[in-house]
C-alpha cells in the first residue's frame, strides 16, 4: 500500500529569538493548506506569514475575511533562520486592538 507524503512545517527551520514585524496586509488570512496563511509588506518586503493549523487559527479567531487588505496589523513569532526568505512562522496576530494568540502555549 502506497500512502500519501503530507508536508508539515515545523520550527525547526526557524530562529529561538522572538521577532516583531508590523505592516499592512497584501494578502489576506487563508485557511488553505496544513496552516493558515497570510502575507504583509514591511519594510520594503512582503512577508510569508505561517500561522497554525487552519482548525487552531479559527479557534484563535482568526477567520478568513476578518482583516482586510491594507489593514495594518502586527506578526510576533520566528523568524526563518535564512535572511533572504522573509517568513516568520507566527504565534500572535495584532489588529486593530486585538490579538490572535494562534499558539497560546508558545506565547
Amino acid at each position: 500500500m502506497v500512502l500519501p507524503v503530507r508536508a508539515h512545517h515545523g520550527w525547526a527551520g526557524n530562529g529561538t529569538e522572538q521577532f516583531e514585524l508590523t505592516g499592512t496586509v497584501e494578502t489576506p488570512v487563508s485557511l488553505a493548506g496544513p496552516h493558515a496563511t497570510m502575507k504583509i509588506k514591511a519594510n520594503g518586503q512582503v512577508w510569508d506569514i505561517t500561522l497554525a493549523p487552519p482548525a487552531r487559527t479559527e479557534h484563535a479567531g482568526l477567520k478568513e475575511g476578518l482583516i482586510p487588505v491594507g489593514a495594518t496589523v502586527t506578526i510576533s513569532g520566528k523568524r526563518n533562520l535564512d535572511p533572504k526568505r522573509f517568513e516568520v512562522k507566527t504565534e500572535r496576530v495584532t489588529w486593530n486592538g486585538r490579538t490572535f494568540n494562534v499558539y497560546p502555549d508558545r506565547t
